[in-house]
């Protein structure tokens, strides 16, 4: 089983414009730096086995905050957060 989870904390990365979609999706208006922060807490809190590869991209379920993010799998790359329905 791969660990998603460690190659993503070690290797992710942001664009420029991931910054406005996430405080868009999220409803949030916080800086570069506290969406890092967001992410890695996330990413932390977050159990290995809700780490899962589909296609191209990583998705990671966290419950407990209702948020889902999608990261590539390729570049480690978030593209979007989401809140679950």
């Amino acid at each position: 089983m791969n660990n998603y989870k460690t190659d993503i904390l070690n290797k992710i990365c942001y664009t420029e414009l991931v910054y406005g979609r996430i405080n868009k999706k999220l409803n949030l208006e916080l800086s570069k730096l506290k969406i890092e922060m967001l992410i890695s807490t996330i990413l932390l809190e977050t159990e290995a086995s809700e780490f899962h590869k589909k296609g191209k991209n990583i998705y990671i379920t966290n419950y407990e905050r209702n948020i889902r993010l999608t990261v590539n799998s390729n570049t480690f790359r978030i593209i979007t957060a989401d809140r679950l329905n």
